[in-house]
């Protein structure tokens, strides 16, 4: 029977109400919000004593976004944002999720719900199995579920015939024990959650400076001269971003917002710890708004590039940090060369932009030393991802701006641990010198062959080379590009599993046998044989730090993560020598492991347990390129953007609600863009509307186009709204189906979420 694989278009959509877009953002609107999500799925009482250990040193990691938290004073009711109030809500709730919930609603019946209805019915209570042809999932045992996906792991022709995805909720303790047991059973099938992210990032931060992370820490914020912030809506995404740009902006660092959209989380702030400050109009937060078209990105980067080198020729030294350029980098003769074949006028018209705003933009630039520069998907998820990023580090080594207080680079990571789940190996591509320490550590032989991400895992499933999927947390369904091509991709295998916490689409997407496993969510305690448990997780800065839940489980039925590896890997590995209950009865000795193999964890044990934690590592902050191919930082020669959209034809990027992270919907309203109770919309210039004879709320079909290939998304509401002309805006998951699997970001394989050629039929 066939499966829904996304929320389905009603035959009404009815309800939609469109407000004015607000005028600032956070505030007591934002406190309302999150304390009407704790009451609706926790309780009142229950949600404060919740959230007074939310971020603190003494409580649990938000499951929310990575953004870092105060590494010395933090607030003591109020260290989480209004979305991580929405997520501890969902992981704290009420409703549950029990053996006779399934027994009374088919896969097939769920399936038909919307991914907000399915998530919303709540926290799943037991091991849930799904025979093969069988309609309604049943109660089954740890043990026979253990069993069962070992019998299918054992009984595959090769190693690699399995895929174990990872998403970024996973702690650094069983994000170890689970690439162990990966690679002692022979493969380095590890997609994660960060191939469809930041990715890009990794790669051109690895390329240009030696480390694929972000160079700066939260301290330097409040050092900085200026901070460029493109292709991010903190608001939304990272609220407490907002927080760090406030207090920078109060110390006088200019702030220049690069956007198709205006986020007026960006624009303006009113601080929510801060009662006297909820009068008035707010602090604005942005200097210059650049509203650049959607992948035009590369095209602006090279216009500042090319003004700044015309300003260091008329006036010497006045720009460049020479002493910086002549020590610390290469290339840059090479950059100029490539710089001197594009012309302005070329490049000007992919911006959407005047060369007067481009100007003052390079006036801040040139006229301030300290510089940080953040950016997220919407830089990432383009063809040309991993040029944006390296053409950003070309205009922070002309201007010294690496290495040194109050300024660097900054990615800014969405899920709470999904840097330090690569930290701990969570990679396809892992380096020589990891899988030395771990064969020299665990006694076996580890497998060389690199391994498939998340694109080429979902083709690999496609094409029958894959038989088992394996989902460390996550909604993959509902994460990954092209919904039809994966769910089928999905459909192909023997057996899918999913350690969840809640319902998803993804347990209702499945291949011929599906196990639920259900685990411990941050909040709650971990209690093992030698007593109870914390884990540790790494933030977007590199900061590693201790996160202990201290409610009971929600179920007496439920194992964390690290337990179900454990058990799992006891299960599978007959001819193992690594003692895996031992290893999941006391996390301290899976930190003594992770010590012995991993570079920058020398006295894990003692200095997790400091408050705050410690930082790891990093050469780019130290300044220090050593490891990179020519020993410096190196600068690099990037490409703009090579659409070319036809008179019919727009670009469509997949964004967030405010009730929104990741593939989890909280609600149904967009706040901070004014829309309210409808997902299915597409945001449009009004231009474009008047030239296509649409109306505010007309229904509209889409369809994207890739190499001769159509994928078709029905009935979307249109919205007038400041968009560049030919730019559209869409939520994901609702259009993921017109993101096409092939393609994707080179170097990096992102698919190109951010970059979709569609055209737009009234219905």
């Amino acid at each position: 029977m066939h499966k829904k694989t996304s929320a389905q278009p009603p035959e009404q959509l009815t309800g939609i109400q469109l407000k004015e877009v607000p005028k600032t953002s956070v505030g007591p609107k934002a406190i309302v919000s999150a304390l009407g999500h704790i009451k609706n799925e926790v309780g009142i009482i229950k949600g404060i004593g919740l959230l007074k250990n939310l971020n603190q040193k003494y409580g649990f990691d938000c499951p929310g976004c990575a953004w870092p938290d105060p590494h010395e004073k933090r607030a003591f009711l109020a260290e989480y944002c209004e979305n991580g109030a929405k997520a501890v809500a969902e992981e704290a709730t009420k409703n549950k999720v029990s053996p006779l919930f399934f027994a009374t609603h088919s896969v097939n019946d769920l399936s038909k719900l919307s991914d907000y209805e399915i998530g919303k019915k709540g926290r799943i209570t037991h091991p849930m199995y799904l025979p093969e042809g069988a309609e309604y999932y049943k109660e089954i045992s740890w043990d026979n579920a253990f069993q069962i996906i070992a019998d299918q792991l054992n009984a595959l022709k090769n190693p690699n015939e399995a895929i174990f995805y990872t998403s970024g909720r996973t702690s650094n303790e069983a994000a170890f024990l689970y690439q162990l047991f990966v690679r002692q059973f022979g493969t380095n099938n590890l997609p994660d959650c960060s191939n469809m992210c930041h990715e890009s990032s990794g790669v051109a931060l690895s390329e240009t400076l030696g480390i694929g992370k972000g160079s700066v820490t939260l301290d330097d914020f409040n050092h900085t001269d200026l901070i460029i912030v493109i292709g991010q809506n903190p608001g939304t995404n990272h609220p407490r971003m907002l927080t760090a740009l406030s207090k920078a902006k109060q110390k006088g660092s200019k702030i220049i917002t690069i956007n198709p959209l205006p986020e007026i989380g960006l624009l303006n702030f009113k601080d929510p710890q801060n009662p006297l400050k909820w009068l008035g109009n707010g602090q604005d937060l942005t200097d210059l708004f650049l509203q650049v078209k959607i992948n035009g990105d590369v095209a602006l980067l090279k216009i500042i590039l090319k003004l700044m080198i015309e300003r260091e020729k008329k006036v010497p030294n006045s720009v460049f940090d020479h002493d910086f350029i002549d020590n610390k980098t290469y290339g840059l003769a090479e950059l100029i060369k490539d710089l001197n074949t594009y012309s302005i006028d070329y490049l000007l018209p992919q911006t959407g932009l005047s060369l007067n705003e481009i100007k003052a933009a390079t006036d801040l630039i040139v006229n301030n030393k300290k510089i940080i520069i953040c950016w997220a998907m919407g830089i990432t998820q383009h063809k040309n991802g991993v040029d944006n990023i390296r053409e950003i580090v070309n205009i922070l080594l002309l201007k010294g701006s690496i290495g040194k207080k109050g300024a660097g680079t900054c990615p800014v990571r969405g899920h709470s641990n999904v840097q330090g789940d690569r930290t701990m190996g969570i990679w396809e591509k892992p380096k020589d010198h990891f899988l030395d320490n771990l064969e020299k550590e665990f006694k076996f032989k580890a497998p060389r062959k690199h391994g498939f991400d998340v694109v080429e895992s979902i083709k690999a499933m496609h094409q029958n080379k894959a038989k088992v999927f394996f989902g460390m947390g996550g909604n993959f369904i509902s994460a990954s590009p092209d919904t039809e091509y994966t769910a089928q991709a999905l459909g192909n295998c023997n057996l899918t599993v999913h350690v969840s916490t809640k319902l998803n689409r993804s347990h209702l997407i499945h291949g011929k046998k599906a196990l639920i496993l259900p685990c411990l969510g941050r909040s709650e305690k971990d209690i093992q044989s030698s007593g109870e448990q914390f884990v540790s997780v790494e933030n977007s800065m590199g900061i590693v730090h201790k996160s202990q839940g201290h409610l009971n489980p929600c179920s007496a039925h439920l194992l964390s993560e690290t337990a179900i590896v454990g058990n799992l890997a006891n299960k599978t590995l007959k001819n193992s020598s690594t003692n895996w209950l031992q290893l999941i009865s006391n996390y301290d000795f899976i930190r003594d492991k992770i010590e012995a193999t991993i570079p920058g964890f020398d006295n894990y044990n003692k200095r997790v347990r400091k408050e705050g934690g410690f930082y790891l590592p990093n050469n780019a902050r130290e300044n220090n390129f050593d490891i990179t191919t020519t020993g410096k930082a190196n600068f690099s020669i990037n490409s703009p953007s090579d659409i070319v959209l036809k008179d019919n034809e727009f670009i469509m990027m997949t964004i967030r609600t405010h009730d929104q992270y990741n593939t989890t919907i909280y609600g149904l309203n967009d706040r901070y863009r004014g829309i309210l109770n409808e997902r299915r919309v597409i945001l449009m210039n009004k231009n474009d509307m008047n030239s296509m004879n649409l109306k505010k709320l007309d229904l509209v079909d889409l369809t994207s186009h890739f190499n001769n290939e159509k994928r078709e998304a029905k009935r979307f509401l249109v919205i007038p709204y400041n968009i560049p002309q030919q730019c559209t805006a869409t939520y994901f998951p609702e259009t993921n189906v017109l993101v096409p699997i092939k393609s994707t970001a080179e170097h990096s394989n992102t698919p190109t979420s951010k970059g979709v050629i569609i055209t737009i039929t009234k219905r």
